[in-house]
């Protein structure tokens, strides 16, 4: 069926429900990132396949909404004369429905699509038009999707705890505490990948990240209700699980909900996690539902000792597997006929033989020439590119390993590169530097390092259009809550354990892109020491690959800079050195060895 068709054929399904119009986001109940197959609505309905994205249509018009990674690849994918493009931060689709909604239209939406916080808004939206928002209970996209796929039914294994570091008992009983403490008799959980933190549990139900599609209610006696298609677990999950944990089918959730609300507890709820029908199933059953973040959030956030060092040992193997690959590249691009696929392929080839790993943690990104321009780019058989002289090649890739997950961006020249590309990598080099040598007072937030990546930037009037960094979970989602380093304000502070990306970049549309990406890990920062007994912190980098030096324009550098390149490289080379081959280390030696003036290595 046509794109033009699918949308058609929803107008018809709304005319049909006397709507006048439907929101459709990329979501599904648990609002992960990556989604089942049968939860991809809106790229059934629009061929968009952004990661984050949202469509309104109303019977006369469509928008579609995607933030500033996807600027490119929505016009690429989405047909223009069915939908009008808007900035999903700049132009959200609140202000958008507020201006184009008819007095009195009905607005449909789907209540296990959106958040509390979500669907608050389009109320007022809808409020300021003079409409109304309406709650459907089947999505009419469901109707009309004829071949859709079925739901995951990857069985939930147990996560060890060699590589959990603590107990899920002292887990539930460590959160049950916090709601003692705040007078709350259950939360409600609503993310897949808190549910796994919590009983240390892991699955396959959707790409990249081995999670269970599930919810949890955690009580303050440290019992949970998990809700789950129960032919997901094997005896010994069950037995893993305990007489703790209580299991219910998924549709068995209304009615625990019920029974919650006929006691008049007091539930803790997500109000941007959790879907708004759990909300108002609590609320009209007569229980206390309290906005409240999910408790799992920063705990888990938080890696214990034990998960630290699988971090650290999981980025060593990962290392020497991106060191074969960039000795494979700098090899085979000499020699021609390389281009974005067959480079993606071999760089996966490489980490199916690394111990632990068990697939990568997001597609890879592999844009060569222009394609690297596009933020958030993914190959295909249409848009592969040769790696062709002269140009710049990104790969930004990562994997999952029982005991940590990675991601490392890394650019590289193809041939000589030009004076702009050296200038442009070598500025966000020294943002990359900066962050991640930063020492911050205890209680700083990742919004306000964010700058200190783009200022070497900004002072030749350029900057970059997506966060400076993320969250990354341990054998857990590669984007993870609740800090994040980026020009939005977020009010979560950065604490001891915390993992994030530092990943400064450049983008000139139609010619070529730049990222460098590390992951790092919040630490105490004992060394500094203050009059007032301020606690200060500080950044350990996990990620050991070489960075290109051909790409740098030296004197840009100062000598605190270099000194930290020629630092980190020698810390690579003594780390991935003695786990690679001879033909790599040889290539290693030569990408690592100090050097004032950069000569080059690929």
């Amino acid at each position: 069926m046509a794109l033009k068709d699918r949308v058609e054929r929803l107008r018809e399904q709304l005319a049909a429900r006397e709507l006048d119009g439907f929101i459709v986001p990329r979501a599904d109940p648990h609002q992960g990132e990556y989604l089942p197959p049968s939860a991809e609505r809106l790229a059934w309905l629009s061929g968009f396949t952004g990661s984050a994205g949202l469509a309104v249509v109303l019977h006369d018009r469509a928008a579609i909404f995607v933030d500033g990674r996807y600027t490119l690849q929505v016009r690429d994918q989405v047909v223009a004369g069915l939908f009008v493009f808007r900035h999903l931060i700049e132009e959200p689709a609140d202000a958008w429905l507020a201006d184009n909604l008819a007095k009195d239209a009905r607005l449909g939406y789907d209540p296990w699509l959106h958040t509390p916080n979500q669907a608050a808004r389009y109320h007022t939206a809808c409020q300021k038009a003079g409409a109304k928002l309406v709650a459907v209970s089947q999505n009419p996209i469901d109707d009309i999707w004829p071949d859709r796929p079925a739901p995951p039914s990857a069985p939930a294994v147990v996560h060890d705890i060699d590589y959990a570091g603590e107990d899920a008992g002292q887990k539930q009983r460590r959160l049950a505490d916090e709601l003692k403490r705040d007078q709350a008799d259950a939360a409600f959980i609503a993310a897949p990948d808190s549910v796994a933190w919590l009983l240390n549990i892991r699955g396959g139900d959707v790409p990249y990240t081995p999670l269970v599609l599930s919810f949890a209610i955690i009580h303050a006696d440290a019992t949970v209700d998990l809700f789950m298609d129960e032919q997901k677990l094997p005896a010994a999950t069950r037995r893993h699980l305990g007489n703790a944990v209580r299991i219910h089918p998924m549709d068995g959730l209304g009615g625990v909900l019920d029974g919650l609300g006929s006691q008049k507890k007091t539930v803790r709820v997500d109000k941007d996690a959790a879907p708004v029908w759990v909300w108002h199933r609590l609320v009209e059953g007569g229980a206390e539902a309290v906005a409240g973040a999910d408790p799992c959030l920063l705990p888990r956030a938080k890696k214990n000792a034990q998960e630290l060092e699988g971090a650290r040992a999981a980025h060593r193997r990962d290392g020497a597997a991106m060191a074969r690959f960039l000795a494979w590249l700098a090899a085979a691009s000499g020699e021609g006929g390389l281009n974005e696929l067959s480079a993606a392929a071999r760089l996966e080839a490489f980490r199916c033989e690394v111990d632990l790993y068990r697939g990568p943690s997001f597609e890879t990104i592999s844009g060569a020439g222009s394609n690297s321009a596009i933020c958030h780019y993914r190959c295909n058989e249409e848009t592969n590119r040769d790696l062709e002289p002269g140009s710049l090649y990104l790969v930004d890739s990562g994997g999952q390993y029982l005991d940590g997950t990675t991601d490392v961006t890394r650019t590289i020249a193809i041939g000589t590169p030009t004076a702009e590309m050296r200038d442009r990598f070598t500025r966000v080099l020294k943002g990359h530097i900066a962050l991640g040598t930063a020492i911050f007072p205890k209680g700083t937030t990742g919004s306000q390092l964010d700058a200190i990546a783009r200022k070497p930037l900004w002072d030749a009037g350029l900057d970059f259009d997506h966060g400076t960094g993320h969250g990354v979970g341990s054998y857990l989602g590669v984007h993870e809550g609740p800090a994040r380093i980026s020009k939005i304000p977020n009010r979560v502070a950065l604490e001891p354990g915390m993992v994030l990306s530092n990943e400064p970049g450049f983008y000139k549309a139609g010619e070529f892109g730049i990222r460098i990406e590390n992951l790092v890990a919040v630490q105490s920062r004992d060394d500094v020491v203050v009059a007032d007994g301020q606690a200060f912190l500080g950044f350990e980098t996990l990620t050991l690959v070489p960075i290109d030096k051909a790409l740098i324009a030296p004197e840009l550098l100062n000598r605190t800079e270099i000194d930290w390149l020629n630092n980190y490289h020698a810390r690579v080379l003594a780390e991935i050195g003695p786990l690679v081959d001879a033909d790599t280390l040889r290539w290693l030696e030569r990408a690592t060895g100090p050097d004032d003036l950069p000569s080059r290595p690929f």
